[in-house]
């Protein structure tokens, strides 16, 4: 992977990533992760449950939180990675509504699925937040990511309450605090 344009904030392309030898690997990111996959064949562990990542397209990660990769066959995937530390949103207002988005949490250890017309809308907000990654820094570069950033967690907050009117939650309570 190239080395960031931004310190606080990275936005990879996926088919830009050229996976060798990929062994299974248990990490803590002190960061936030979004990430939006395609042909992704290995399993996640997300705190002590596998994520539903095999036909979701969309997960989330908060900084802190132990992930694990098992080996998969694949190595070519597609998609996005998203990543960005919280200092980026620490002086914004999302930096205290980001707990607000419960999809972040251990407790969703399921995907979110998109229909084709959701998941271009979110990689149309990916690409502005791109085009303003890609431009010299400004005083006004991180207002607009952050902006787009906001659009994005809204819609996806959108789509996920959308897929689980008609789920119920998987684990007890007691187990998802205790985790």
């Amino acid at each position: 992977i190239s080395k960031p344009k931004h310190p606080l904030i990275g936005l990879i392309k996926l088919e830009d990533i050229s996976l060798t030898n990929h062994e299974p690997v248990n990490q803590i990111m002190n960061f936030y992760v979004i990430s939006l996959k395609r042909c992704f064949d290995s399993k996640l562990k997300y705190g002590q449950n596998y994520y539903d990542f095999d036909e979701g397209i969309l997960a989330f990660m908060e900084p802190g939180q132990i992930i694990s990769s098992e080996k998969g066959q694949s190595q070519k995937h597609e998609g996005w990675w998203l990543v960005f530390h919280p200092d980026f949103i620490r002086n914004y207002s999302l930096s205290k509504t980001i707990k607000d988005y419960g999809f972040f949490s251990y407790a969703v250890n399921e995907a979110l699925h998109l229909s084709e017309k959701e998941e271009t809308m979110l990689i149309n907000i990916l690409k502005n937040i791109e085009t303003e990654y890609n431009i010299a820094i400004d005083n006004f570069s991180q207002d607009v990511m952050i902006s787009h950033l906001e659009l994005f967690l809204n819609y996806s907050n959108r789509f996920y309450n959308r897929q689980f009117i008609t789920r119920k939650t998987a684990n007890d309570d007691l187990l998802v605090k205790m985790e």
